[in-house]
């Protein structure tokens, strides 16, 4: 089972990937052309009370969904990966060494290339986030895979403890360098900023190794039962925590019992609440689409499936894309959400083909340095 699994890629990953790929491209193309871009994900940007705006929102509360499923997936696929290497004969260290290439690669992207779209100083993102959490994976990987999966549960369950700590060690306003790269994120210096801290987020990779393993080693025997109540448990725990409305939810509070209010929750960083809600509604789509690939071969051609088998690529040039062409058309950060849409639109089909060149001239020279991109 392992290794028929392992040295295979499963449509339901890749269909996940890409639909938050879509939905990725949709929050960067509202960065690059919505004025009206609204986005309160913490309780550092958040007035308590303070009206929100509804429409814009949910344009942003639809991506949410997108970081946690790429460290994830980023996990899930890691575990296929590194155990189809190791069951055809590669070493540990060699595996070790990938790992470390890859993700230091991945890592620098951030501060040297992505912030240069974002525009906003040295930024560490999401790609810093992956990155830091492949290294990371050098040591957890060698972890049982209950121990693994607790530590990830736990680091979600107990984060706001974490981050209580790292303030508290930091002076109480702001956690200090080390602090800020490692659980809470925010400002290190002039133009330096960190929004995605490398722990809170390796939970979500740890997580993904952790569910993949069990799966490839057949611990768990049907998929699609296991993501749904995975999927429905994890949702229990978002409405508890939301409704008690105390720990759990990185002070980012809810201020009424409005849809808006309940799903206003902390991604900068993570809160349970987040997690709980994220998680919850990955696991539900990644059982649909488990299901729905069952007896079905995924197309080539599929856009989702193009983007999903592609995303690293598409990241790296989306981003510039849109920022360029916003910029270009005197629409920078100035436009409306019909701007937004048709942006998205034309950055996808834009980059849909180029996506497919890739994949192909990548899949046609497997042992060039493009394995790590």
């Amino acid at each position: 089972m392992a290794d028929r699994i392992s040295n295979q890629r499963l449509p339901a990953l890749d269909a996940l990937r890409g639909i938050v790929i879509v939905l990725m491209a949709l929050d960067h193309a509202s960065f690059a052309f919505n004025a009206g871009k609204y986005a309160t994900d913490s309780a550092a940007f958040y007035t308590a009370g303070a009206r929100i705006p509804e429409v814009q929102f949910f344009i942003r509360w639809v991506t949410h969904i997108c970081a946690p499923t790429f460290l994830f997936l980023a996990g899930f696929a890691l575990c296929l990966s590194i155990t189809g290497r190791l069951s055809r004969g590669a070493s540990g260290g060699g595996v070790d060494r990938y790992l470390f290439t890859r993700g230091l690669m991945i890592l620098l992207l951030d501060p040297l290339w992505m912030s240069i779209g974002f525009g906003y100083g040295v930024l560490f993102q999401v790609l810093y986030a992956i990155g830091g959490s492949m290294i990371a994976m050098i040591v957890l990987r060698r972890l049982n895979p209950n121990l693994l999966l607790s530590l990830s549960l736990g680091y979600l369950v107990f984060s706001e403890v974490f981050a209580g700590l790292a303030l508290w060690a930091g002076g109480g306003e702001r956690s200090g360098p080390i602090g800020a790269f490692l659980v809470t994120g925010g400002k290190i210096t002039d133009g330096v900023f960190v929004l995605y801290p490398l722990l809170p987020w390796l939970a979500y990779m740890a997580l993904g190794w952790s569910i993949g393993n069990l799966i490839i080693t057949n611990r768990i025997k049907r998929p699609f039962r296991f993501y749904v109540a995975a999927g429905l448990g994890f949702l229990v725990i978002f409405l508890i925590f939301r409704g008690l409305n105390g720990y759990g939810n990185m002070v980012l509070y809810r201020y009424g019992t409005s849809l808006v209010q309940w799903l206003h929750v902390s991604k900068y960083p993570p809160s349970l609440t987040f997690s709980a809600l994220e998680l919850g509604l990955m696991f539900l789509l990644l059982a649909g689409l488990t299901r729905f690939y069952e007896n079905r071969q995924a197309s080539a051609w599929n856009p989702v499936i193009v983007f999903g088998q592609t995303p690293l690529f598409f990241y790296i040039l989306h981003v510039h894309l849109l920022a360029a062409t916003a910029k270009l058309t005197g629409l920078y950060k100035s436009a409306g959400l019909m701007e937004t849409a048709l942006a998205t639109f034309i950055v996808l089909i834009v980059l849909y083909p180029l996506c497919i060149q890739y994949r192909k001239f990548k899949r046609a020279h497997p042992h060039t340095l493009l394995k790590y991109v």
